[in-house]
């Protein structure tokens, strides 16, 4: 590209964007990398401020910044993600699809190390609908060298992809609400009322729910029987902390469930448990659940719902940004937990 008087450009081609801002009206180019400049152009551009354009000249070995982010972007993206078209430099990556947000933070990172480039995601493992702005990737200056966004492009098709968008899939749920207080009626079930809720949010029906005593061959028996009617998660609620009376973990494991974890790093969500009944994923919900907005179900149930077995290093990541706030009003998920 050539740097030029803007009264000399007259008959040439504008390699860049050219952005118009009025404050609380409009913000975008005014003229369009690729515009053929025209006499009467030159006194708008003298009012935006431009006394010198650069026009394209760009060698073989060169990459205008609108053709970089392009390439970029399509060598990032794997499943249930889109591309808009370049604009002033920059290519926004839409999810397709509702589901969660799956992003290789160390191929990002590779990336984002390779000189000139710049490729910006949210954070993985985050719901995200149909529409939603999940990255956004462009290159630092107006023309790059071929051979960064090459190498951006064999890193990204190395292996899985740098981002993709996992349908989350609609489960047959099974609920079994423990606790004398509740099966006795000396107290009413609000907990279950909250984890439908939940639960419908994703499509998942809950086709069968029981109130229990706190009997853990009771709570054994019945996990069996809703998976052999064909539950495809199993939650239950109440019973899990360590008082002699809360004998829902040991239900749980008696079932010869393999167990992931019977506590997690995660505040709201201690006492969390999970485990596997063959591919049956078994839930023990503490009761914060039943309180707060956010806690440890919220971080993994759309991770099991989107088909991935959540092993306990998994849950042990879970410990950075497992901090929930307490915020006077809740603003999850827009706020930095399980981030």
């Amino acid at each position: 590209m050539r740097k030029v008087k803007v009264e000399d450009a007259v008959g040439m081609i504008l390699c860049h964007d050219v952005t118009k801002v009025v404050p609380g009206e409009f913000k975008g180019p005014a003229f369009k990398k690729g515009h053929l400049i025209k006499q009467e152009d030159i006194e708008e551009l003298l009012k935006l401020g431009k006394d010198h354009l650069y026009i394209w000249e760009c060698g073989n070995d060169l990459l205008h910044e609108n053709d970089a982010a392009l390439r970029m972007a399509k060598a990032s993206i794997g499943q249930g993600i889109e591309y808009s078209q370049p604009s002033e430099g920059k290519v926004s990556l839409i999810a397709a699809r509702p589901g969660l947000l799956k992003v290789n933070a160390k191929k990002l990172c590779a990336v984002n190390m390779i000189d000139e480039v710049s490729f910006a995601t949210r954070h993985t493992n985050q719901v995200v609908e149909k529409g939603d702005i999940v990255a956004g990737t462009r290159v630092i200056p107006l023309t790059v060298k071929k051979e960064k966004i090459e190498a951006v492009e064999e890193l990204c098709l190395d292996g899985g992809p740098l981002l993709e968008v996992k349908k989350m899939r609609q489960l047959k749920v099974g609920l079994i609400t423990t606790g004398n207080e509740v099966y006795y009626g000396r107290i009413k079930d609000k907990f279950s009322p909250v984890v439908k809720k939940k639960m419908a949010r994703y499509g998942c029906e809950v086709l069968w729910h029981e109130l229990m005593y706190d009997d853990a061959e009771q709570i054994k028996e019945k996990i069996v029987d809703f998976i052999n009617q064909g539950a495809q998660m199993v939650i239950t609620t109440g019973g899990m902390s360590v008082d002699p009376d809360d004998v829902t973990p040991t239900g749980v494991k008696s079932t010869g469930a393999e167990l992931v974890t019977y506590g997690s790093p995660v505040l709201p969500g201690a006492m969390f448990l999970l485990a596997y009944l063959g591919e049956v994923p078994i839930m023990g919900l503490p009761a914060c659940v039943m309180y707060f907005k956010a806690t440890v179900f919220d971080l993994v149930l759309p991770r099991v719902l989107a088909g991935e077995k959540i092993t306990r290093k998994d849950i042990a990541m879970m410990g950075h940004g497992g901090l929930c706030m307490n915020c006077k009003e809740c603003q999850y998920p827009n706020c930095p937990f399980g981030k």
